[in-house]
């Protein structure tokens, strides 16, 4: 029951607008329990022009925030607003908490509850940014590996023209210790869908405890 006073107002919100939040199932997540907390929403509506809505007037700043995504809406469509959201809380001034965070909220499928997925240090870059995209590559480290990812069955390293299966790029990950030398950096299709993205990003939470470094910087492109 230690989720029930989250579940009411998403069940609320969803039942007075009449709109339902497909929140995406993945298997490993980093955090079961979050206190203090405000929720925003992320529906999916297909008769809007960008095929998204955003309800936010709940968020605290002072709070800790789960985002609330559709599962079934793309990156193309929620990285700029949860852009918009991140400078909302990193951009404020009074009642600021240095250590409220925000999570993406999950099916834990393993535990068949919610779980949440940390998200506070990720800097997103998209296509339409080419100037912050630029600065943001030059900063980082020459020596990293890149992974691009079309989709969850075309995902290669930048320096291989092989495709790999994400359960085949865990277990290359896993295996070859060459590739925890330096940090992984995401490249990732706007196209996808954000079920696809939480799959990617829970995959990624196994293998941290086995040395695996993921920069907080990750690219739509």
């Amino acid at each position: 029951m230690k989720y029930f006073k989250f579940l009411i107002p998403l069940l609320v919100v969803a039942c007075n607008s009449e709109k339902v939040i497909l929140l995406p199932e993945v298997q490993q997540v980093n955090t079961h329990e979050v206190l203090d907390i405000s929720p925003a929403y992320l529906f999916y509506d297909s008769t809007a022009v960008n095929s998204i809505e955003l309800n936010r007037k709940n968020l605290i700043i002072s709070t800790n925030w789960l985002v609330n995504v559709d599962r079934r809406l793309t990156l193309k469509h929620v990285i700029p607003k949860i852009q918009f959201l991140q400078n909302k809380k990193r951009g404020a001034e009074m009642h600021k908490n240095e250590d409220a965070k925000n999570y993406y909220s999950c099916n834990d499928t393993r535990i068949k509850n919610l779980g949440f997925i940390d998200f506070t240090d990720v800097n997103y870059f998209t296509k339409d940014s080419v100037e912050a995209t630029q600065k943001a590559l030059n900063k980082m480290k020459t020596n990293r590996f890149n992974i691009k990812v079309e989709t969850l069955n075309r995902i290669k390293f930048s320096h291989s023209e092989e495709f790999k299966n994400l359960n085949q790029l865990i277990s290359e990950l896993q295996t070859d210790s060459t590739l925890k030398s330096e940090p992984l950096v995401l490249h990732l299709a706007e196209s996808l869908t954000f079920q696809d993205y939480m799959s990617i990003k829970s995959a990624l939470i196994s293998l941290i405890s086995e040395g695996i470094q993921v920069h907080n910087n990750e690219f739509i492109y």
